[in-house]
């Protein structure tokens, strides 16, 4: 069994978890509370740039040329990515340049970018691979999904379209392909080193999205 399918299938019951949980019931049905949205939409531009720094570090640990150019294109994708939102999602619902500058990273995001930046830097380049592949993969899967069910007219249409359009599903396969060659000469304890990656980063894929649902914010 691949890495990528013993990964999915050890965290089914997470992902069906992920899949269910009222952020995206309500964002299929087009009944997510606006500011909920909002909320969401912040903390996910602070979150992809530093998903884009993780990638940056991945492609300098790659171990062929293939990988250097995947990943540094991945990580200019998450930054293109996030001036998107800027430029479209973020004028849409009303967010403009200076409340998004003086919004703080929220404690859900707070603790996923510090995992990934501090897994980037201090991990073998495998386990770095495992916990960047969660964010690309449970995004693509959870966007097809509310795709299929979403109620339309959606006034969040535009975002459901983005994730479960060919283009982001595509550079997906490319990933998990990359993750499950890198795992193929792992030894056991990198292999199990990958695994708890993974899953503490499809955890706080919940987290984030739970977070954006309540509107948390630090509590002190």
């Amino acid at each position: 069994m691949s890495f990528s399918s013993d990964a999915w299938t050890r965290n089914a019951a997470l992902y069906e978890k992920t899949r269910d949980m009222p952020f995206n019931r309500e964002l299929a049905s087009g009944q997510l509370a606006e500011d909920a949205f909002k909320h969401y939409m912040i903390q996910d531009a602070h979150y992809l740039v530093a998903f884009g720094r993780a990638l940056a570090i991945a492609a300098a640990k790659a171990d062929d040329a293939d990988g250097v150019v995947q990943f540094a294109e991945a990580a200019k994708g998450a930054v293109v990515a996030e001036r998107s939102l800027h430029a479209g999602f973020m004028q849409q619902f009303g967010i403009d340049t200076a409340t998004f500058e003086a919004t703080p990273l929220t404690p859900a995001s707070h603790h996923y970018t510090s995992f990934l930046i501090a897994t980037a830097w201090s991990a073998p380049y495998p386990v770095v691979l495992a916990a960047l592949l969660p964010c690309f993969w449970i995004y693509a899967e959870i966007g097809r999904d509310i795709h299929a069910r979403a109620v339309r007219p959606n006034p969040y249409a535009a975002w459901i379209d983005t994730y479960a359009g060919d283009d982001f599903h595509a550079l997906v396969r490319a990933v998990i392909a990359s993750v499950d060659r890198a795992a193929e000469a792992a030894s056991p304890q990198t292999l199990t080193a990958m695994h708890q990656a993974y899953t503490h980063a499809a955890q706080l894929e919940w987290m984030f999205w739970d977070s954006a649902h309540r509107q948390s914010g630090w509590p002190v």
